[in-house]
């Protein structure tokens, strides 16, 4: 078997994800589930880079890791309460096994729908996919293009920093 320099990153970008996707969810502390995100977030730029696709890549380190970390620690800092004591609620047994049930009943099936499934084998060519093509497919109208998508998500999260302001003003 012969294993290649990208397969190794590849693996470690990968093992990166996933470890810190776990912290992020099972950590106690906010700022720091805040901070595993942040990882997570660096190695999925990680591996747009690896793929050469630079330009996904910066936009994933810029508008992501620059702008919605930072977006996030502030409301965390702006929502917390004087103390500082940054602990979550703790979740009730019976909630804790429901979402582990829920959990493996998804796992479970989804790993039932990729192994039944037969795909199609695809080549993947290295290359840079021009900007106006990348443009034309996010932000149009068409099947499998993204304009509704895109403009939910600046939706959620302009309720979100209205949600976080009304919270702190209530203080």
């Amino acid at each position: 078997m012969n294993i290649s320099l990208d397969t190794v990153i590849f693996v470690v970008l990968a093992l990166v994800i996933i470890v810190f996707s776990v912290l992020t969810v099972t950590t106690t502390r906010i700022l720091r589930a805040a901070t595993y995100l942040l990882f997570v977030l660096f190695a999925a730029a990680g591996i747009y880079f690896q793929l050469n696709y630079s330009f996904l890549g910066a936009v994933q380190l810029m508008v992501y890791v620059g702008g919605i970390i930072v977006l996030y620690v502030f409301s965390i800092l702006l929502t917390s309460s004087r103390n500082m004591d940054d602990r979550t609620v703790k979740v009730p047994q019976s909630r804790f096994w429901t979402g582990l049930i829920s959990a493996a009943v998804g796992f479970v099936i989804c790993a039932f729908l990729i192994l039944k499934n037969t795909f199609k084998e695809q080549v993947f060519e290295y290359g840079e996919v021009k900007m106006d093509v990348i443009g034309k497919n996010i932000l149009g109208m068409d099947k499998f293009q993204y304009l509704l998508p895109f403009e939910l998500m600046g939706l959620l999260l302009l309720a979100c920093v209205i949600g976080a302001i009304v919270i702190a003003r209530k203080r």
